[in-house]
């Protein structure tokens, strides 16, 4: 009876937070940093050898409605998260300052959302939740709000890099960039396309979030794969044309970067596309909402006029 109790106590608070997962005002949305102390509770605790129980006990089972999401999407399990954080205890230890730093960050955070609100009247807005994770993930969504991992955002110049993974040294951030990640999971809360099954579709919905991302906030989070791949347009573009309309994403998205060339590049490719669209559409607002509810990803291609940029160019 206890057992059933408590279950339909956490449907009810399940409830109640779905309820408040998101508004038409970009006011309502709350900027959650609850987590994040709670993190570093459990992290003094299980020093030295960072034990899993201390994170289940003093993180997971007092984390919040995101956080739990966040388990499921990217953490696992608190073994899973103390074996990274066994793994990476200076890196961690590193971060501390900069995720006391986030909580400062609301104001820029709802500037972003008042800019959307203004480019998109039908927008929503999500509470936003700070996590610390094992360094999956920079951020994601659910529906009850935008995740962010706010340990892959702890970059400084005094950062320990021993310990991190050539793609981790690629993709670890500063504090800094929290407002456009945040911009970033924002648009992809907001997008009402098709399931995106190709790279085409896959590219136009990552590399779309980060051009609406740069619209609101300023800045988009993928810098580094901009200043490799812009310099390559013309041949990326042939070599993307060639597998747009498959479902093998290897060498674009989601696979490990190598000899030189950046993971992710097709969040570049579907930036490039979504802004020739932006560019080329005279009424601004009628092209954000055209981004944001894509129909047919092939058609949407081909209204942006980017593939006639390399038309009669030798191969």
């Amino acid at each position: 009876m206890r057992k059933l109790l408590r279950i339909g106590c956490a449907a009810l608070l399940l409830t109640a937070a779905g309820a408040h997962a998101q508004s038409p005002d970009p006011d309502a949305a709350r900027i959650v940093t609850a987590d994040i102390p709670r993190f570093w509770e459990a992290f003094d605790k299980a020093k030295p050898g960072f034990a899993a129980e201390p994170f289940q006990k003093l993180y997971l089972d007092r984390g919040t409605p995101g956080l739990q999401d966040f388990v499921q999407e990217r953490i696992g399990s608190a073994e899973e998260l103390a074996k990274t954080v066994r793994t990476h205890p200076y890196y961690y230890a590193s971060i501390r300052a900069s995720t006391g730093r986030i909580a400062e960050m609301e104001k820029t955070i709802r500037a972003s959302f008042h800019a959307l609100k203004n480019l998109y009247p039908d927008a929503v807005f999500p509470d936003v939740y700070f996590l610390i994770g094992r360094l999956t993930s920079g951020g994601t969504t659910s529906g009850r709000g935008l995740l962010i991992g706010a340990e892959m955002y702890g970059r400084t110049p005094g950062t320990p890099a021993e310990e991190l993974s050539d793609w981790l040294r690629q993709v670890i951030k500063p504090v800094e960039e929290i407002p456009h990640i945040v911009a970033h999971e924002l648009i992809h809360f907001e997008q009402k396309s098709p399931e995106p099954k190709t790279l085409l579709a896959q590219s136009l919905r990552e590399g779309s979030a980060d051009f609406l991302a740069e619209l609101i906030s300023g800045r988009h989070i993928n810098a580094h794969v901009h200043a490799y791949a812009n310099p390559r347009e013309a041949e990326l573009w042939r070599e993307f044309q060639g597998k747009m309309h498959g479902q093998d994403a290897k060498g674009w998205l989601y696979s490990p970067a190598t000899g030189g060339r950046p993971q992710d590049l097709g969040y570049w490719m579907g930036y490039k596309i979504a802004k020739a669209y932006y560019d080329r559409t005279a009424d601004k607002k009628h092209a954000i909402r055209d981004i944001l509810e894509i129909k047919d990803y092939d058609v949407f291609l081909a209204k942006s006029g980017y593939a006639q940029k390399f038309q009669g160019e030798r191969r």
